[in-house]
């Protein structure tokens, strides 16, 4: 798989495995994808660690550090590690999110069977 950015130039993804595992999750879940918006050129990103204009990334690993990294003790890295996927389950499809009026995001996905 080659990318092509804006440029016309080519580039090889920085993760070729990560676009095959990812088909295949949602692909599980029963979503199909139709197209893939990316993020190719560093004009397009904002400053580090500046929620004014950042906030979604910082609200989310503020979220992360709260609910899953440092919300209990662990008993190793590997443990915590091993409760990671519950925690996107369950951040994805049961906790309520304030801009989705307390609806979780997986409720926003329109072509998942149910």
């Amino acid at each position: 798989m080659r990318i092509r950015r804006s440029s016309g130039t080519k580039r090889k993804p920085r993760r070729p495995d990560s676009w095959p595992k990812a088909l295949a999750h949602f692909a599980s879940l029963g979503i199909g994808i139709e197209r893939v918006l990316t993020d190719n050129g560093a004009c397009y990103r904002s400053r580090p660690y500046r929620p004014q204009t950042n906030g979604k990334v910082e609200r989310f690993n503020r979220i992360l550090l709260e609910e899953w990294a440092y919300a209990r003790a662990y008993t190793s890295e590997t443990e915590r590690r091993s409760l990671y996927p519950d925690f996107l389950e369950h951040y994805n499809h049961s906790r309520p999110h304030t801009a989705l009026e307390g609806a979780p995001p997986a409720s926003r996905v329109t072509n998942h069977p149910d």
